[in-house]
């Protein structure tokens, strides 16, 4: 694995996280490993229907800490004033016939999930601390990272094979059996195989990727922050997911990705209507994501702006995912000139927006989606991140 140089915001991060761990624990932390959260430019809802997807890394992470101990016991503590309590957790090492089992808190699951799925082995004792400064609840995937900073840790205290599909898999697994979330791939993929100045085109079936360089420096991309949370563990996100099994198998496919819209119409009858605009954003969303990294490959930013609206507008549309919140910062971004196209990302329910925009325009959107805010029913205060594509996990030399 490379060791880094560390991104910019992982300084402050290791910093905090290695001084909780000298007052936690008495001493000093001998390990480290920093994993990315990601935005997803287009694609949404489509990674659980084996489409395509196009996120990119952030520089927004999670950095865990820690040191081997002899007595066989985990103990872990957050530094997240948004965890739910106690955001410490101490419990025996996973042994042959004893594996980890979920419980409270809630926080703890996804780093618990990764012990008992990591493909190495077996894992020993370890004190460790997590820091993060991704948005809990954001839409900016902090459990995969959180999962993919685990996972990178426990790989210097016991390696695996170093096979990173493997790792985003296992990690995956994590987040389905440990916190009982029936998530696709997207999150862990990117977390794992981000490069720097790249948007990453994953398809889902095949777990193939491409890279689309993401490096004009005339191009900026703002995530937009609703500070409204979203708990996806609900119904809701399961519910979408049985809706797209349903309209596949009613149109005789392994899954959505294999149907046309021209099939979808001919089987709208029977599908309830319902169900077939739950297909129809799946199907028009796989394919305007290949459209996208077409034009993002083309430099052609204008085609992806407005491929990101129709995102959007299929979102809030057909696949019910928006609210209120989201489509006001969506219409805020698309009054301001340089904007190419802005839409919701990440599950939906709340969260932040990404838009697309001239790197010259981006103060001038930050302002004008912050008047809005004022002006609207939306009374929310958004924060604003303006990123650029990140490289995907790693350790971090101490």
């Amino acid at each position: 694995m490379a060791e880094a140089v560390a991104e910019p915001g992982s300084v402050p991060l290791l910093a905090a996280a290695l001084r909780a761990h000298g007052e936690a624990f008495g001493g000093a932390a001998v390990l480290a490993a920093w994993a990315p959260g990601r935005v997803n430019l287009i694609g949404e809802h489509t990674d659980y229907n084996g489409g395509f997807v196009l996120p990119m890394a952030l520089q927004l992470g999670t950095v865990l800490v820690g040191s081997p101990t002899r007595d066989g016991t985990i103990s872990i503590l957050t530094t997240s004033a948004e965890a739910d309590e106690p955001h410490g957790v101490q419990f025996p090492a996973p042994r042959h016939g004893s594996p980890l089992s979920p419980g409270q808190p809630r926080w703890a699951n996804y780093v618990k999930g990764v012990i008992q799925h990591y493909q190495g082995g077996p894992v020993p004792g370890f004190s460790a601390v997590i820091a993060s400064d991704i948005p809990l609840g954001g839409g900016l995937s902090s459990s995969a990272a959180l999962e993919v900073a685990t996972y990178t840790f426990l790989q210097q205290l016991c390696p695996d094979d170093g096979d990173l599909v493997a790792k985003a898999l296992a990690c995956q697994k994590a987040e389905h059996t440990f916190a009982g979330m029936p998530c696709g791939i997207m999150d862990q993929f990117i977390s794992v195989m981000g490069k720097e100045g790249h948007a990453l085109l994953i398809d889902c079936r095949s777990l193939e990727t491409v890279l689309v360089p993401l490096t004009d420096a005339s191009l900026a991309v703002l995530i937009t922050n609703s500070n409204v949370r979203h708990t996806l563990t609900g119904s809701e996100y399961p519910t979408r997911r049985r809706q797209c099994e349903e309209a596949a198998a009613a149109l005789g496919k392994a899954s959505l990705r294999d149907a046309t819209m021209a099939e979808l119409e001919a089987a709208r009858s029977q599908l309830g209507e319902e169900v077939y605009r739950r297909a129809r954003h799946v199907i028009g969303e796989i394919a305007r994501t290949a459209q996208a990294a077409q034009a993002l490959q083309d430099r052609d930013y204008k085609t992806f702006g407005r491929l990101m609206v129709e995102s959007h507008n299929s979102l809030r549309d057909d696949y019910e995912v928006s609210c209120p919140e989201l489509d006001e910062l969506v219409a805020a971004a698309l009054e301001v000139d340089g904007v190419y196209g802005s839409r919701m990302t990440g599950g939906g329910f709340g969260g932040c927006t990404v838009t697309l925009l001239e790197a010259g325009a981006a103060e001038s959107a930050q302002h004008h989606i912050q008047a809005c805010g004022r002006k609207e029913k939306y009374s929310g205060t958004a924060t604003f991140y303006l990123t650029k594509p990140s490289g995907g996990a790693k350790v971090l030399p101490l």
